[in-house]
């Protein structure tokens, strides 16, 4: 990789305009490595001319989007170039009769909904990110409660344009530039974090927004509770929207339940989902007010400098999940804060403590995992913690698989190296 100044700088600006090719700035910076160069270019024309430079040169180049996912992984092993998407946000298709969008990668996701409810429409994730970007959505593949009911957005993408490494443009679906055979790329750049190529299109399938919606909550007693009372409504006919999971350190203990439907049927849904709950603790209903003030789900750098670690085990192992950590966390002294999707078996905690105690607890936890079944993921930690803990932990069966991957879409190792899983 190249370091110091960029050799190429004089024909990034001629393709991209020298007002948009900037040295960067500390803030810049990822995960603590900065790069030399930011480059916003304006069409897939020119990402395609960008990358076609960086491959040349021997580039490391890290795409951002909105930005807020940039500490998720382990920090890059190098950063010549940020390859912004800001310039990329247009809605370039929106077929509300079919239900179907799509936009250009910088597209903000919270002013793509405004526009989308407009035609009582929506793209169908939540993730807590406030200005995350469609592109930097589907490289991470991001998600929030609604994901029990709408799935991830590898569920909801049909179809992407990507560049890759050497400034190929590659489509999958429709007519193409060029396929790449043998790969659907709609899933396979979906959590990819940016180390395959360069997002700079998506297709996507819309829902129509529900027309009304209850929220539910239960105050269960243990965390076997919190697990029973989520099975309860997991193999029940409610057909909740989500199932979160709230508990803290100030004795807070709430799972709550999302009802949506039309108003005629709301209501019944919401009295299933009462009775439901009521073996494991005192129910109540949450008006609209307070079910948007319930805890976010913590994120990197958050509140409290918070480190966030995403366990990820079968939905009916919730109890054993949270009774582990709650136990490992007092035994350190470390305190801990933990929102989760209950119904996906997604738990995210927020630690506060000391490096080491930290990363003795991520590393208990992993083990417990490893033998379970599941993960212990990072997304975001102080440099001093990230040289004591790998942000993804084992790779498993599924990490030769990813290196053949990367090998295939950039045998250079340009793009994003190192924050991927297993150093890729």
């Amino acid at each position: 990789m190249k370091t110091g100044r960029i050799p190429a700088q004089e024909e990034l600006r001629r393709i991209a305009g020298a007002e948009h090719v900037r040295e960067a700035a500390p803030e810049d910076a990822v995960d603590g490595v900065r790069p030399s160069l930011v480059v916003e270019p304006g069409s897939v024309e020119e990402v395609g001319a960008v990358m076609r430079v960086a491959h040349r040169e021997g580039l490391a180049v890290v795409v951002r989007g909105g930005g807020t996912k940039l500490g998720w992984g382990n920090p890059p092993a190098a950063a010549d170039l940020i390859l912004s998407t800001a310039r990329l946000d247009g809605v370039l298709e929106h077929a509300a009769g079919d239900l179907v969008l799509r936009v250009q990668a910088g597209v903000r996701l919270d002013e793509l909904q405004e526009r989308l409810a407009g035609a009582g429409q929506m793209l169908a994730i939540d993730p807590p990110q406030r200005g995350a970007t469609v592109g930097g959505i589907v490289a991470a593949n991001a998600y929030g409660p609604r994901r029990y009911r709408y799935g991830t957005i590898r569920d909801l993408i049909i179809g992407i344009k990507v560049v890759l490494a050497d400034g190929t443009v590659a489509k999958a679906g429709g007519k193409v530039v060029k396929n790449v055979a043998g790969y659907d790329l709609s899933k396979l750049f979906t959590g990819s974090l940016g180390t395959l190529g360069v997002i700079v299109e998506a297709n996507f399938r819309l829902h129509p927004v529900p027309k009304a919606a209850r929220t539910v909550a239960v105050e269960p007693e243990s965390p076997r509770a919190a697990r029973d009372a989520a099975q309860a409504i997991m193999h029940s006919q409610v057909e909740a929207t989500a199932v979160e999971l709230h508990w803290g350190g100030d004795g807070e203990r709430l799972l709550s339940v999302l009802v949506e439907s039309i108003p005629e049927g709301v209501e019944a849904k919401r009295e299933a989902a009462a009775f439901l709950l009521r073996p494991f603790g005192e129910v109540r209903d949450l008006g609209e007010g307070e079910a948007a003030e319930l805890g976010p789900v913590p994120v990197p750098g958050g509140s409290g400098g918070e480190v966030v670690a995403r366990i990820s085990a079968p939905p009916a192992e919730l109890g054993d999940v949270l009774e582990s950590l709650l136990r490992a966390a007092e035994r350190r002294g470390v305190g801990v804060r933990v929102r989760g999707h209950a119904a996906t078996g997604i738990t995210y905690a927020g630690l506060r403590g000391g490096e080491e105690e930290i990363a003795s607890l991520v590393g208990e936890l992993r083990e417990i995992r490893a033998r379970r079944g599941g993960s212990v993921v990072l997304l975001g930690a102080p440099p001093g913690l990230e040289r004591r803990v790998d942000a993804w932990g084992p790779g498993g069966d599924y990490l030769a698989l990813a290196r053949r991957v990367k090998e295939k879409f950039d045998p250079r190792g340009i793009l994003s190296p190192g924050r991927f899983i297993g150093g890729i």
